[in-house]
């Protein structure tokens, strides 16, 4: 069958979309945690406020989570490892929509600590936690896109021959590689 040269040109954008995908929760993710890992206290607190887990998990996830954050967001702006850092990514997204939406439903008046800071808001502020949720929200659809469509342009992956089967015919065209 011929593909229409409007479907070509749709499927030659997909690895373009991936990779802008990659780099903004890549980026997202690199600044949350090198936002909260130079201050863990801030981060732990944040974690306890949403009164989900039990202090002493509640504790190792607050330390935890600002270098696991960093270490996906790297593997996304590289290119590395794509679909599992994009899948880790994604599931992160996911929890925290949970969590927000947890605090919200319980009644918490907290800060979501995704940037650092973090636990109980003072009298005059307000949470924004619809606003956290469509973005956290929004990051799980980019995280979901790159794990369908990997790896995308300038990955590592593709360079270091690490995409397998889940290169695209129009890749295989570009590259004059025909695998039969």
């Amino acid at each position: 069958m011929i593909a229409s040269p409007a479907s070509h040109k749709a499927r030659s954008a997909i690895p373009w979309v991936t990779t802008a995908a990659r780099l903004v929760l890549g980026g997202v993710l690199i600044v949350a945690g090198g936002l909260k890992i130079g201050n863990p206290s801030d981060s732990v607190l944040a974690v306890k406020a949403y009164q989900l887990l039990p202090d002493s998990i509640a504790t190792t996830v607050g330390y935890l989570l600002p270098i696991l954050e960093i270490v996906v967001g790297v593997l996304l702006v590289a290119g590395l490892l794509t679909r599992v850092a994009a899948a880790v990514a994604a599931l992160l997204m996911l929890a925290f929509v949970f969590g927000i939406a947890w605090a919200w439903a319980k009644g918490l008046r907290i800060d979501c600590g995704c940037f650092g800071g973090g636990g109980e808001l003072k009298d005059w502020q307000e949470p924004s936690y619809l606003l956290d949720i469509v973005r956290d929200f929004g990051l799980v659809l980019l995280g979901a896109w790159v794990v369908r469509f990997p790896p995308g342009r300038f990955a590592l992956d593709s360079a270091l021959g690490l995409t397998g089967p889940d290169r695209t015919r129009d890749d295989e065209e570009e590259t004059g590689d025909e695998q039969g």
